[in-house]
């Protein structure tokens, strides 16, 4: 996956598009949105200083929520341009458009070293359509195409995949940013031949999401360590009863064949031993998405493995993570997506957190430990243990599509060493 990157580049004077992942959270504070989490635009100084002291002249587009192709005040990259300019100790320009005269006449002014934002470019349809006459719009500004927005690097949009085709259609160079090429290099490189033994941990909802990773990573893994609902999954495969646990009949032949593929490949296939199981009742609330709220009552440790008809299986149970933790700690490679089960509720947040803290261990003992993106990393840094792995990638969607080998619009795009 040798792609051109960010430091082969001679920019001094030019003009360089940069695709950034600024989408944020934000909330509002006394009439004004402010930036919550700053984590998504300090990933990407690194990239930014270095174009600076190459003396480019830096133009900054991102998307920032889903607008649906409307200008909503409410996802203005405005406030980013100020905390950007707060976090790099320098003036950041903003322009309220991504195309056209304002942006023209804004990059016109700019000096080496300057940076200037635009506004969310999915205010226009057109970038999430990759409509060629607005990549044309946006790349009318450009010379050089730099991509560090790995999160975004699995869509196929304007601003992704569309600018970098134009500017490698007039001869502008497209490379990856630091961010990007840290991703790649991770989450590419460094698990196609990975130091032994490799670790997999999955977790997370669904195995229809997580299918295909299971069928590669068979080819590569020496152990697969399986947590989280889709594990129940596995258990009705096996002929088990999984109470009111979430759990995909549909996908029940999927889980059989990658079973069998991992007995016959001669990969450890480690399912939980025991759970922590509790009564899902409903209440007259909602949640942010309209949905009932479900409350779970009388959590406690199930050491069969047959789950009570009238409970929910929802983390991992103690034997198990002992289990787990006992691997872990041997292993030489380690990559972990999907937490163990709903960690966002304390109660069943036990096993998230102690594969966690195995995790971190391991890497402290010389492991190199990868993060796939998405909830690992929160359930990591809301552990306080993110500094202490060797790589979290900021890509949820993203990271996923590229550990099953999909090519990457976004990555695609850009030019080979």
């Amino acid at each position: 996956m040798a792609k051109l990157t960010v430091k082969e580049l001679e920019v001094r004077g030019k003009r360089v598009f940069v695709r950034v992942d600024f989408n944020v959270p934000m909330e509002e504070k006394g009439g004004q949105m402010v930036v919550t989490d700053v984590t998504r635009i300090q990933e990407t100084l690194p990239t930014l200083r270095l174009l600076m002291d190459k003396g480019a002249k830096i133009i900054l587009a991102s998307h920032l929520g889903r607008p649906k192709g409307t200008k909503d005040p409410t996802m203005s990259l405005r406030p980013v341009a100020a905390k950007l300019s707060e976090m790099i100790g320098k003036p950041v320009a903003f322009v309220e458009d991504c195309i056209g005269e304002p942006v023209a006449g804004a990059v016109a002014a700019m000096k080496e070293g300057d940076l200037l934002l635009l506004e969310n470019v999915r205010f226009y349809a057109e970038e999430e359509a990759n409509d060629p006459a607005f990549a044309q719009k946006m790349a009318a500004v450009a010379d050089v195409y730099v991509n560090d927005a790995f999160g975004s690097a699995h869509r196929a949009h304007a601003s992704t995949e569309g600018v970098a085709r134009v500017v490698a259609a007039r001869g502008g160079q497209c490379a990856a940013g630091l961010l990007m090429e840290r991703e790649l290099k991770f989450l590419g490189d460094e698990l196609e031949n990975p130091a032994r033994p490799f670790v997999v941990i999955l977790g997370g909802a669904k195995v229809s999401d997580k299918i295909k990773v299971i069928d590669r990573l068979l080819e590569k893994a020496d152990s697969l360590l399986i947590g989280g609902a889709m594990a129940y999954t596995f258990r009705l495969a096996q002929g088990y009863q999984t109470g009111k646990s979430l759990v995909e009949p549909d996908k029940v032949d999927v889980a059989k064949a990658a079973l069998a593929k991992a007995q016959a490949k001669g990969v450890k296939f480690l399912l939980p031993v025991d759970d922590v199981v509790a009564t899902p009742v409903k209440t007259d609330k909602l949640d942010k998405k309209g949905k009932p709220v479900i409350e779970y009552q009388g959590a406690q440790v199930n050491a069969d493995m047959n789950c009570p008809a009238d409970k929910a299986g929802l983390d991992i149970g103690p034997a198990t993570i002992q289990a787990y933790a006992e691997v872990i700690a041997g292993a030489k490679t380690i990559l972990w997506n999907g937490p163990m089960g709903l960690f966002e509720n304390k109660e069943f947040a036990k096993g998230t957190n102690a594969i966690a803290q195995a995790v971190a261990d391991a890497t402290q003992q010389g492991a190199k430990s990868i993060i796939g993106g998405g909830d690992s990393v929160k359930a990591l840094n809301k552990a306080g243990l993110g500094g202490k792995v060797t790589f979290m990638s900021t890509g949820g969607g993203a990271s996923l599509e590229f550990l099953e080998g999909a090519v990457l619009p976004g990555v695609a795009a850009l030019s080979d060493k």
